[in-house]
């Protein structure tokens, strides 16, 4: 099993991430999950921790499209209605989703339980579940309510990835791809000449774990070199919240994955290397239709990011090398 120091937590990756955690000092537990992760992951769950058996199960509706305050009134209400304290914990068990909304309400809840991500989704292991992220959508844009809050734990089993559509698995490789081209060139250098099926996911989930877990503790709050980890997401974002008012939400690494393909249009790079990275994102990944500018221009002045009017962008000086606030105008877009 490999750990990982994070600011206030451990980082457990490894098939006894789950059987060597202690959850007997405290006083009521939950279980946070979507109708498929109950179905698919809780199951997983209890063979490696049977004695959790009779914990509280909260199921709420998958997607993005609930992560919002009427399903955080949900949570709220189940905790309260069995009288969970302070002294409670919640225990996030599925992808980002999950692991947003548990830490929101978790963090929220009497002013703070503690609470633990198992995250279950390939997303979520290498980039959702670390960093202290919390929150929920508001008014069709992502993430608008939220704070920074670190789980007490996040234990990693990568099982659950046997449970995912091959859908699903190359959405969270997004996230993987952005780290490479942020601050990893050795591993953009894997990625690219390795087939998708033939890479080791557990030792790629821990290089990338490592990643973001370094920038995030030389920023923890987004001052600054933070800001790299959202290249790819400031037209991501976007788009994302774009398919989610239209009522046809696409998974979120879809849309980062074509908000890299955006950005690297404005990133300082040579044209081979956005060549590189287009060709290879493009004959790899099946992507949905990638609106234009102006649909998505009420979203990108939204954008939480933005700075002095402007549209803030991390992008690349080159392959493993990342700027952050580049500020454009809309007009200039």
């Amino acid at each position: 099993m490999k750990i990982i120091q994070s600011e206030s937590s451990n980082i457990y990756i490894g098939g006894a991430s789950l059987t060597e955690h202690n959850f007997s000092s405290y006083s009521n537990i939950a279980i946070l999950v979507d109708e498929n992760t109950n179905k698919y992951c809780l199951p997983l769950f209890f063979e490696q921790v049977p004695s959790l058996a009779n914990a509280l199960i909260i199921e709420i509706e998958s997607g993005e499209k609930n992560k919002n305050l009427t399903t955080c009134n949900l949570i709220w209400k189940e905790l309260s209605q069995h009288s969970f304290n302070r002294n409670s914990i919640l225990i996030n068990l599925g992808g980002g989703v999950i692991n947003d909304i548990g830490g929101f309400t978790a963090s929220t809840y009497k002013r703070g339980i503690n609470f633990i991500h198992i995250p279950t989704t390939l997303l979520a292991m290498a980039d959702a579940s670390i960093g202290g992220k919390v929150g929920v959508n508001f008014s069709e844009i992502k993430n608008q309510i939220g704070l920074f809050k670190n789980p007490t734990s996040i234990l990693i089993y990568p099982k659950f990835l046997q449970t995912l559509k091959k859908n699903q698995l190359h959405s969270g490789f997004a996230e993987i791809v952005k780290h490479a081209l942020i601050a990893n060139v050795e591993l953009w250098d894997q990625i690219k000449k390795t087939p998708f099926a033939d890479l080791n996911l557990q030792k790629i989930i821990e290089i990338s774990v490592q990643l973001k877990t370094k920038i995030v503790l030389s920023d923890p709050y987004e001052q600054n070199t933070r800001k790299k980890l959202n290249f790819g997401h400031t037209f991501g974002h976007a788009i994302e919240s774009y398919y989610l008012a239209k009522g046809i939400p696409i998974l979120h690494g879809e849309a980062v994955f074509l908000g890299i393909i955006l950005e690297l249009d404005l990133s300082n790079i040579s044209k081979e290397e956005k060549t590189e990275i287009k060709n290879f994102i493009l004959s790899n990944f099946s992507l949905p239709h990638c609106p234009s500018k102006l649909e998505i221009h009420k979203y990108l002045k939204n954008d939480k990011k933005n700075m002095t009017g402007k549209i803030n962008f991390s992008l690349l000086n080159g392959i493993g090398n990342c700027s952050f606030n580049n500020l454009f105008s809309i007009n200039e877009l």
